[in-house]
């Protein structure tokens, strides 16, 4: 790809300069210079009113012979249980699949995992299953290897995993082995009704703009979706899928990566994905000793303790209560924002909650535009009275 701009076309009217995010324009006797820095994002392209820049792109012909088919979802599970975001995918996949008229299939690695069946409850009409003690506890290189061999063997023709931490540690390196494309922290999945393609939606320049990006010429393509985007589907009481296991017998046995011990995080009373309820906290706090107004709520509501970018950096409280596009995406039934202002990246994290209790005391936060009910006041006030108020009501 290169870009170049029309000098006889440029008026140095510096409308691209403004909206280049990189300052890779510079207006130079009323003509536009593009710097090495520029990586060819077209934001100058888009706001010229006079054509003045071009960006040459290859042409990008579809594959020739796309003899795949088949929607998969990796089935992620940890000591011995699928994870909810399994069953979010599969909802979804099962959508994609009727799409483009095929089948919806379940990839799971592990040993003596319960519930695999129940993958074709939710949608899966085939699951294949690693079943290996090698397998009980993730290893990225055994991982690897496994789902490679086998995309190569059965050729998919999509695959969507969790944005989780063990979907982003192994899904990159599979993706760069059989050497397709792949779109990290989908936010959206679709299928172009004319091409068929996976239309895959995702933030980016730091949340202000949504991308969607198409793999065209190599198969599978490949997502990575976070937990709690898509919602989770009824199982069909009844509904069996096939399930193909398959024995390593000893082959991929090596890693360079041995488990020695693993420690779970028990800072966290209550998981802020999992939660029902979240309250969360901001820099309106002031203080790291003023979190204990939020969790003296979350407390009594029975709901997990959530927080900002902003307070986790000033480390005021362990990054695994971070909700925001760099934290953890939540889908709660109730969310309570207290002096959280409402950054771009927090919201991309939360507004999908099902009712949203902002408390701030800047009526012109931004927490507002997406809250349900919005409190304007001094938190100190307002949190500890609620809370008075449900421990009342409660006892």
């Amino acid at each position: 790809m290169s870009i170049r701009v029309i000098v006889e076309n440029c008026t140095g009217c510096g409308s691209c300069e403004a909206v280049c995010p990189f300052g890779a324009i510079e207006i130079v006797d009323n003509v536009a210079q593009i710097k090495d820095n520029c990586n060819l994002c077209g934001a100058c392209q888009d706001a010229c009113e006079f054509e003045a820049i071009v960006i040459e792109r290859p042409v990008e012909e579809n594959a020739e012979e796309d003899d795949s088919s088949g929607v998969w979802v990796f089935a992620e599970q940890f000591n011995g249980k699928i994870k909810d975001v399994v069953y979010e995918l599969l909802n979804k996949g099962r959508e994609l699949a009727d799409s483009v008229n095929t089948e919806l299939c379940a990839v799971c690695l592990g040993h003596n995992v319960e519930g695999v069946e129940q993958l074709g409850e939710h949608g899966a009409d085939r699951i294949y299953y690693f079943d290996d003690p090698s397998l009980a506890q993730f290893q990225d290189d055994i991982y690897t290897q496994c789902m490679v061999d086998l995309i190569r063997e059965r050729k998919p023709k999509m695959l969507i995993t969790g944005a989780t931490a063990l979907g982003r540690a192994f899904i990159p390196r599979v993706a760069a082995i059989i050497e397709t494309g792949l779109t990290a922290d989908c936010t959206g999945l679709d299928i172009d009704p004319e091409t068929g393609f996976l239309l895959q939606t995702r933030p980016t320049f730091g949340g202000n703009i949504m991308a969607t990006i198409v793999c065209r010429t190599r198969r599978p393509q490949m997502s990575t979706v976070r937990p709690h985007v898509f919602k989770k589907g009824m199982p069909q009481a009844g509904r069996e899928a096939e399930i193909i296991k398959i024995n390593l017998n000893g082959q991929p046995s090596d890693s360079r990566v041995k488990l020695l011990e693993f420690i779970e995080d028990v800072t966290e009373r209550i998981k802020v994905e999992d939660a029902d309820i979240i309250v969360s906290g901001g820099r309106g706090l002031g203080k790291p000793e003023s979190f204990k107004v939020v969790e003296e709520l979350a407390e009594v509501m029975g709901a997990a303790v959530g927080a900002s970018r902003a307070v986790v950096d000033e480390g005021w409280i362990p990054y695994s209560h971070q909700v925001g596009q760099t934290g953890k995406t939540v889908c709660p039934k109730l969310y309570v924002a207290c002096g959280i202002s409402g950054a771009v990246q927090h919201l991309a994290g939360m507004q999908t909650s099902d009712t949203i209790i902002a408390i701030n005391e800047d009526p012109n936060a931004p927490i507002f535009d997406v809250a349900t009910y919005g409190i304007v006041g001094d938190l100190f006030e307002i949190v500890p009275l609620l809370t008075a108020k449900i421990k009342e009501s409660r006892s």
